[in-house]
C-alpha cells in the first residue's frame, strides 16, 4: 500500500475489503488476496496509530502555576 495514505482512506480501504470478503462471492485465490491486503492494512494502521499515540502530550497545571509537557499515558481500563 502507499504510505502517503491517509489512516481514514486506509480504513475505509478496510472496510471495503472486509465487506467484500463477506459477500463470499470472490474464488478462493482473490479472497486470499483480499485477506492478505486487508491484514497489511490493518498493520499500517496499528502502526499509524501508535505513532500517533507516541505523539500525544497532555499539559497539567503544576500546583505553582507553571505549564509541564507530559507524555501520554492511556488508561487500560
Amino acid at each position: 500500500m502507499e504510505e502517503n495514505i491517509s489512516f481514514e482512506d486506509k480504513m475505509k480501504k478496510l472496510e471495503e475489503i472486509a465487506i467484500e470478503l463477506e459477500k463470499g462471492d470472490l474464488d478462493l485465490d482473490s479472497s486470499v488476496t483480499k485477506f492478505e491486503d486487508g491484514m497489511k492494512l490493518s498493520k499500517e494502521c496499528s502502526e499509524m496509530l501508535e505513532k500517533a499515540e507516541k505523539k500525544i502530550t497532555m499539559l497539567i497545571k503544576r500546583e505553582n502555576g507553571e505549564l509541564a509537557e507530559e507524555n501520554f499515558v492511556p488508561n487500560e481500563d
